[in-house]
């Protein structure tokens, strides 16, 4: 079975649609012990905001450990900007079990020192000007600075307020697959992506401190809150992670080969707006690592990513070169503001189906123009996804997105089927039908029901209705049972990562500016990728 395999008749067109009787074929290859043997994680970023609904300046909680080196509590880009770990588990509900507790221990953290709490929503609370907002500060040690500094050109390049934007992402991995079959997934995510945005995005409203100075395509719904009425995500739309440099990057998703050429290039080549930043201010400060069209991989925007865990100081792309494709790491969900721990156990297994599908499916290679084509597609969807009669692009015709979205759905009746039957229950069928009921109803979604609740309940305030889910959030996390058992793991896991880091930096001899060169050396990043390597 090779699920990359590319049909000739479909060489610039994307993908038809699914032949059932070969899915079919190639969900009967796969016994069930390898069905449940699929692995996800969660990363989930949130802001820590005031009871007013602004930003918290304060410095990342010490209870919550070291940032650096903390297995599951963390920062993202700035102090105020918690993301929490979780590990890759064999079921769902260990994931969010997982996930509920590193909660609880950081809510538990946070109520000991002040009352601020986790903003529920992507789009970002009240915010100060861009200077203002704290970047995430890792202690003294090399790889510590590094992280601040390249936090810092991050703000040079793109401003702090899009950094502020957070999310979940959903890292995932099925047993026995080559690097070649994991590309041929992204290829099929990328046409497919839009998907996801409709049904799971919940972020159609904004306040208006994120816009200021900025040109946008939104509409004023008060005098302190911007939407678009038929918006799904717009943290993936045109506000979102977006930037005029990487649009020059032609990524191709055919091979690993052709994917690191194209990072490597990114990584490697000098881009004079950021060479007029400068590596250092005149005072000697850093401004960023380095002045390429991008510093490090991580730098690189995209819906889907290929990863492999990365050996101490490696250099992602070297990883992927070396050891080839290990997981994917889908980087467009919302946070849910009516879900506790932002995700569903049910939104969860939609993706887990979504991302057999796009395994599974014939996966032609993708052209230029079918990428340009995806990527008006997923801007259409985020700022327009519930307008009734929208059409997207799929090769040279048009098609209504509910309709595009249902064949998908009904594409996915034979893995929700083996799925719920290697797993004994009827989990999957029931969160197929839920992606069904979302397709046909679109006042259904959480993008919808975000701006209804906004309506009814808080005068069309964004920022008074996050701050009331935040507020319920976090009484309802806090609720929960907790034992001792689970107060102490977490504390200990803190202290343990507080020594780490001291560790560390005491360890380091090197000066920063060689470890900074030595770091971004174009030797650093690996041979090109002779053939597919199984992961």
């Amino acid at each position: 079975m090779n699920p990359s395999s590319t049909p000739a008749s479909t060489p610039h067109h994307g993908p038809a649609p699914a032949s059932p009787s070969r899915l079919q074929e190639r969900l009967k290859s796969i016994a069930p012990e390898r069905l449940k043997a699929m692995r996800r994680g969660i990363e989930k970023e949130s802001l820590r905001a005031q009871p007013a609904g602004g930003l918290a300046l304060t410095p990342h909680p010490a209870a919550l450990g070291s940032a650096l080196t903390h297995p599951s509590i963390t920062t993202d880009f700035s102090e105020s900007q918690v993301e929490l770990v979780t590990g890759a588990h064999a079921s769902v509900e260990a994931a969010i079990d997982e996930l509920t507790q590193i909660h609880q221990f950081t809510y538990r953290s946070m109520k000991d020192i002040g009352d601020d709490m986790l903003w529920v929503s992507s789009m970002p609370c009240g915010l100060p000007t861009d200077e203002t907002i704290p970047i995430a500060r890792f202690g003294s040690s090399n790889v510590g600075r590094a992280k601040s500094v390249y936090r810092m050109g991050l703000g040079h390049r793109y401003g702090r307020r899009m950094q502020t934007i957070s999310g979940i992402h959903y890292n995932w991995s099925f047993p026995d697959v080559t690097s070649e079959q994991y590309f041929g997934l992204i290829r099929n995510f990328r046409r497919q992506a839009f998907l996801l945005l409709y049904l799971f995005g919940a972020s159609p409203a904004v306040c208006s401190t994120f816009v200021a100075g900025r040109q946008h395509e939104l509409q004023k719904l008060t005098d302190h809150t911007m939407y678009m009425p038929h918006g799904t995500s717009l943290r993936m739309g045109r506000l979102g992670y977006q930037s005029d440099a990487q649009a020059s990057l032609a990524v191709s998703y055919n091979s690993l080969e052709g994917y690191g050429a194209s990072l490597q290039d990114a990584l490697t080549r000098a881009y004079p707006a950021y060479e007029a930043v400068g590596i250092r201010n005149p005072g000697g400060d850093y401004n960023q690592l380095a002045t390429t069209l991008l510093q490090i991989e991580n730098e690189f925007y995209g819906t889907i990513r290929p990863k492999r865990v990365i050996f101490p100081g490696e250099r992602p792309l070297h990883a992927l070169r070396e050891r080839g494709v290990e997981y994917i790491e889908v980087r467009l969900m919302d946070l849910d503001p009516f879900i506790p721990v932002g995700i569903t156990a049910q939104t969860m297994r939609f993706l887990d189906m979504f991302l057999l599908h796009c395994l599974l499916t014939d996966s032609p290679p993708d052209t230029p123009q079918e990428i340009a084509a995806l990527g008006r597609n997923q801007h259409r969807t985020a700022a327009r996804g519930r307008e009734p009669g929208l059409l997207l692009e799929r090769g040279d015709d048009q098609m209504a997105l509910p309709d595009w979205g249902l064949e998908i759905v009904a594409e996915c009746e034979q893995i929700a089927s083996a799925l719920d039957a290697a797993h004994g229950d009827a989990h999957y069928a029931q969160a197929l039908e839920a992606a069904r009921a979302g397709l046909r109803d679109a006042s259904t979604l959480p993008s919808a029901r975000v701006l209804a609740v906004m309506a009814k309940d808080h005068e069309n305030s964004f920022v008074s209705f996050v701050r009331t889910q935040s507020a319920t959030t976090q009484a309802a996390l806090q609720a929960l049972p907790y034992t001792d058992a689970l107060h102490a793991h977490f504390t200990a896991l803190s202290q343990q990562s507080v020594a780490a880091q001291k560790e560390i930096e005491a360890l380091d001899s090197m000066p920063f500016e060689v470890y900074r060169q030595q770091y971004v050396a174009a030797d650093r990043l690996g041979m090109p990728a002779r053939q597919a390597v199984s992961a």
